[in-house]
């Protein structure tokens, strides 16, 4: 984007909204002071959530907040003006300029649309104009969306040729266990890998928010793979955000970046699309996969669920550990064999080995 280096910060609902459920203005007044700190050498991408929240704390009162899906979306458009609103004063007083930008899915599905997107990025980041992204949730499908904003922002540091992502959230960082449950958890400092398994035990969403403790560990995995630490770590901690962008320990838990990182296509693949079905693979497939070979009929074992070509599919051996994500080249029925012409069901370019092993 520039010579400068970029960062992304994302920061979920419970932290950007107050007990009221309308924006923190006190905090994000400081988040953006913080930001501008350091704006002399490092340019910032901010993803926020809190558009919902904000938004049934002003029409819903002291209603119950919904569930239905339509609603929730029509109720997003009051808060996500009242979310910017809140952002465009808090730097106001700092003399910056933010822009919005709404985004969904196709925005890094398609790669027209992908390119546009970085390129409008790009230009506000060259004006000094502090991009403030949310996903588009007053309009986007429900079958299609991302469900949450921490997946979001992994997608939009690897979009802009981030450095580092920091996630803000209203925990310390990662625990060894759920703090709910466990008074002994205590705080991971540092995580070297990360697989399926460390994401699933991190836990559910909050009351407030579509994420939780488990997708800010899988947005981490999407980040590391495209070779962009990651930290999680409190919204409230002392001088958090300025730290994190002096490259100053800001607590949380960091994770380190691979050395290796995917493609743009290849991230969407792996994070940023559920999978369809599930492809049970033998010994000799798996090893063959791992080795980045294309996936061949002849070693599918089982088939679970259906998928359509073009579809993503999970890629698991016998004992039902995740090895890789794909895109089929032919429709896969559930507890049906796999027959194609050549042998390949998935080509190694559509292919994304996601074991370390």
């Amino acid at each position: 984007m520039t010579d400068r280096s970029t960062a992304v910060i994302k920061i979920g609902t419970s932290s950007v909204t107050g007990s009221d459920g309308l924006p923190n203005a006190t905090l994000l007044a400081s988040l953006a002071q913080q930001i501008q700190n350091s704006a002399s050498h490092i340019d910032v991408v901010v993803v926020s959530s809190g558009a919902v929240n904000a938004g049934w704390a002003t029409i819903g009162k002291d209603q119950p907040r919904p569930s239905d899906s339509v609603v929730l979306q029509a109720v997003s458009a009051v808060g996500q003006q009242l979310l910017m609103r809140t952002w465009a004063d808090a730097f106001a007083v700092q003399d910056r300029v933010v822009g919005q930008v709404l985004l969904a899915p196709h925005d890094f599905e398609n790669r027209s649309q992908y390119l546009h997107a970085r390129q409008t990025l790009g230009q506000l980041l060259t004006l000094g104009i502090v991009p403030i992204i949310n996903e588009n949730d007053a309009v986007a499908d429900d079958e299609i969306r991302y469900g949450d904003n921490d997946r979001l922002a992994a997608l939009v540091a690897h979009l802009v040729g981030a450095q580092r992502l920091l996630i803000l959230t209203d925990t310390p960082g990662l625990l060894t266990a759920d703090p709910r449950h466990d008074a002994n958890a205590s705080l991971i400092e540092v995580v070297t890998e990360i697989d399926a398994s460390l994401a699933a035990r991190a836990g559910g969403p909050s009351s407030v928010g579509l994420g939780g403790m488990s997708s800010k560990v899988q947005a981490a995995w999407m980040a590391t793979w495209s070779g962009v630490e990651t930290v999680i770590a409190s919204a409230t901690a002392p001088d958090v955000v300025h730290r994190f962008l002096e490259g100053l320990d800001a607590g949380g838990t960091t994770f380190t970046a691979r050395e290796r990182s995917l493609s743009a296509r290849k991230l969407w693949i792996a994070f940023a699309v559920a999978a369809a079905a599930t492809l049970v693979v033998d010994e000799g497939a798996a090893a063959d996969i791992v080795a980045d070979s294309s996936l061949l009929s002849v070693g599918i074992s089982a088939v679970r669920g259906n998928a359509l070509a073009g579809d993503p599919v999970e890629i698991v051996n016998e004992a039902g550990v995740l090895l890789a994500k794909g895109i089929v080249r032919f429709d896969v029925r559930d507890g049906h064999s796999v027959a194609t012409s050549d042998g390949i069901v998935i080509h190694r370019d559509d292919l994304v080995i996601l074991t370390s092993s």
